[in-house]
């Protein structure tokens, strides 16, 4: 989360009464302090009146919207702000998405939150925020930044549960909230939001929801099918993932097994086990494992078991069965830095450092802020 105090940098004034509002219609009131956003370098003993502007007021107001959300004044600053900028839902909308899509993560947080602040009832904002906050823990996971992570997630899903109790309820609030609950192999709650969605949607024409709606539909009763099928709901199986992602792995693994022995089919298992055998350095049987999950109906498709995969072939020696499954890996997922980093993991190994630096390099270029990634550049400079 951002670690120092926005409201630190706000000024609480009166407004002089020759200042003017490009609006002639803003009503103000002289008896309550209007906040204002200091300019860079600027103090409270060289705050100068006479350069004062609009647009320090309005970014002051910004500021209280998003982080004061206690403050007794907040409806006179809302109506100041939307009487000043009459379309500032939608800028400030617009801008959030850009600085998000721009991975500008810090300025797309501020936004956010003062949009939050401006209608903090307004549901479709909300889901706007879970969808932000779960970006951006997945950013910082990326990133080996767990801690961070985790904040984000706890975050992501405040949000995405008030999104989800609304009304009217808004679909795409348990969609979201589902592939959320998917990637924590939270089953039982991904399935009941992906189920919402489908009784949401079911008596919308096909016309009504459109060639992305139609999409979420059949992915939405795709993840039911094979939720059921795979008998993923079942207790033992999320027991062991919380145990492995708390660093308890070998209780974890124990629970997968017996998952296992009554599920052999089922690929999310294997990897399971693969991944708690991997984090015990069991590279071997770790490697067994994500082979199994391979051959699981499903398990070939997924970018994940071949990237765990390539690790534990780089651990016993496997180079070439490595580059193999990275490569097929980054077919599926061109874009993953995890993968590409780890090709440049592969190539340090072979003894490559120029291919590995070209690896680092592109890592870099999707996602400036990869320590990994920064380090390894750092240490191969050093070495020259």
């Amino acid at each position: 989360m951002t670690p120092a105090n926005p409201l630190e940098s706000i000024y609480f004034i009166k407004l002089p009464q020759d200042f003017n509002f490009h609006s002639a219609n803003i009503s103000i009131d002289p008896n309550i302090l209007l906040p204002v956003q200091k300019k860079d370098n600027a103090d409270s003993g060289n705050f100068n009146m006479q350069e004062l502007s609009e647009e320090q007021i309005l970014s002051g107001i910004l500021t209280i919207l998003a982080y004061d959300r206690e403050n007794i004044n907040l409806d006179y600053y809302r109506k100041i702000l939307q009487e000043a900028r009459p379309n500032i839902k939608k800028e400030l909308t617009d801008m959030a998405i850009a600085k998000t899509q721009n991975e500008d993560w810090d300025l797309a947080e501020e936004i956010w939150m003062a949009l939050n602040g401006l209608e903090p009832e307004n549901k479709a904002i909300i889901l706007n925020m879970g969808i932000f906050f779960d970006q951006r823990a997945d950013n910082y996971r990326h990133s080996s930044l767990h801690d961070d992570a985790d904040a984000y997630d706890a975050a992501a899903l405040d949000y995405y549960t008030q999104a989800m109790d609304s009304d009217p309820e808004l679909p795409d609030a348990f969609f979201n909230a589902a592939y959320f609950h998917l990637k924590k192999h939270n089953y039982a709650d991904a399935k009941g939001c992906f189920e919402n969605y489908i009784a949401l949607t079911s008596d919308a024409s096909d016309e009504e929801l459109g060639e992305g709606g139609l999409e979420k539909k059949r992915i939405a009763e795709e993840n039911v099918e094979k939720i059921n099928n795979r008998n993923l709901e079942n207790e033992r199986f999320h027991y062991a993932y919380e145990l492995i992602s708390s660093g308890q792995e070998e209780k974890g693994v124990q629970e997968i097994r017996k998952f296992i022995q009554e599920n052999p089919a089922v690929w999310n298992a294997w990897f399971m086990l693969g991944w708690g055998l991997r984090r015990m350095e069991q590279f071997e049987g770790a490697k067994q494992a994500f082979e199994k999950a391979r051959e699981c109906e499903g398990g070939d498709e997924n970018a994940d078991t071949l990237n765990e995969l390539a690790i534990c072939q780089m651990e016993t020696g496997d180079f070439e069965g490595a580059k193999e499954s990275l490569v097929e890996a980054l077919s599926i997922d061109p874009d993953s830095t995890k993968i590409i980093s780890n090709l440049g993991e592969l190539y340090l190994k072979l003894g490559n450092e120029a291919e590995a630096r070209k690896f680092f390099l592109t890592v870099l270029e999707i996602d400036p802020t990869d320590k990994i990634a920064a380090m390894e550049l750092k240490k191969l400079e050093t070495e020259v």
